[in-house]
């Protein structure tokens, strides 16, 4: 018999508490909605270990089409708050990263999504510019331009 083995990545679950505000930020970012769908019931309590569970997803997809964020919002049970304001070196999920052309505007393209830089907008070596960026629910997101 063969051992299992990882085929993909699938997604990304982020949860969030404005659902059309960060699905609107990762739009912005250049994601695509690849749908949106309400999931609750005892499947979905025995899945993730909550009772009651009633939460509305988004998924997005990056333009190649090989990654995906699942966005999620709960209704119930309600969401424990997190600290939106967490350094880049909390525990846990630290952040995600994109590799974008054109910084400036793609930075430019997010500020009105509420996206603020975290640090500065650095160029490491004569191979990439980096930022990390605070989005919605505090999500932390990283952008990587690669320099020719």
């Amino acid at each position: 018999m063969e051992r299992g083995t990882i085929q993909r990545m699938d997604n990304i679950a982020i949860v969030v508490d404005d659902l059309a505000a960060a699905t609107a930020f990762f739009g912005a970012l250049g994601l695509e909605l690849e749908g949106e769908a309400t999931v609750e019931g005892s499947a979905v309590d025995r899945l993730i270990g909550l009772e009651g569970v009633r939460s509305d997803i988004a998924m997005m997809r990056t333009p190649d089409g090989h990654g995906r964020l699942e966005l999620t919002r709960y209704h119930t049970p309600e969401a424990r708050a997190g600290d939106p304001h967490a350094p880049a070196n909390t525990l846990g999920m630290h952040r995600v990263m994109f590799a974008v052309e054109n910084m400036d505007d793609v930075i430019e393209r997010l500020r009105p999504h509420g996206a603020e830089l975290l640090g500065e907008l650095v160029q490491y070596e004569n191979s990439y510019r980096l930022c990390y960026l605070r989005g919605p629910a505090g999500i932390l997101v990283a952008l990587a331009e690669q320099l020719e």
